[in-house]
């Protein structure tokens, strides 16, 4: 019997193009909506504190339209939470930021910022918002994770991308990954995954069935530059289906 995996596509990228001339195309709520009628079962979108590609007006735009969830990662920071919590999204993934950074690079601190995210989750959980966080695939974090009384993780797939094309490296992530989705399911916690996940590597997650959803974004929207983004998913989505068992 196959299991259902979550396609969560993330349009920070299409964003980013649109601000490039300062205009107003390619327009985010089109290709979002473009994304659900291809099969995106959720839309990601990060609302930085230095707002470099997503916009406040974007978010409330995207909720107001979209029928699929909305995934909102946010920074730990008190401004966002304000906008979070009058958005109302589904669900909420908690990452590390930084203005330096191109994009995020690597997990949240779980440990050392566990109190403050236990802080957010009670206030998100209280408005029907379920939190996650984006961490490093370690049991410390994990637990962290649990302790916060947060519904789920998100693991940084980055290091798995980057050795992918080194077996014995590759190999080592997986079995990371493997380990900490064991260790979290174990704790009653939610797994997703995300980073540098593309139509190469995907398949090599799937094994791990304790993942429920993948969140790509670099790798759909650069491969509907060539197909067109109803194809990309398209072709996500069968690599994910085909594969899951």
């Amino acid at each position: 019997m196959k299991r259902k995996i979550n396609l969560g596509v993330n349009i920070d990228h299409v964003a980013t193009l649109r601000n490039a001339r300062g205009e107003n195309d390619p327009s985010l709520l089109e290709m979002a909506m473009c994304a659900q009628n291809a099969g995106a079962d959720l839309i990601t979108v990060h609302l930085r504190e230095d707002r470099r590609h997503v916009r406040d007006a974007d978010v409330f735009e995207l909720k107001k339209h979209l029928k699929i969830p909305i995934n909102f990662e946010m920074a730990l920071s008190d401004e966002i939470l304000s906008t979070v919590l009058e958005l109302k999204p589904y669900s909420v993934c908690i990452v590390p930021e930084k203005r330096e950074e191109v994009t995020t690079e690597g997990g949240l601190d779980a440990v050392q910022y566990k109190n403050k995210i236990a802080e957010y989750s009670e206030k998100l959980f209280n408005h029907g918002i379920q939190t996650y966080l984006f961490i490093e695939p370690e049991e410390k974090m994990v637990r962290a994770a649990k302790e916060a009384h947060v519904s789920g993780v998100e693991f940084h797939t980055g290091s798995f991308a980057r050795a992918f094309l080194i077996a014995k490296e590759r190999d080592k992530e997986i079995e990371r990954l493997r380990m900490a989705s064991s260790f979290a399911h174990k704790e009653s916690l939610e797994v997703h995954a995300g980073h540098g996940i593309n139509y190469f590597n995907a398949s090599y997650l799937l094994p791990i069935l304790e993942i429920s959803e993948f969140n790509i974004g670099h790798a759909i929207i650069s491969r509907s530059i060539a197909v067109g983004l109803n194809q990309a998913i398209y072709e996500m989505k069968k690599i994910l289906d085909c594969n899951a068992v």
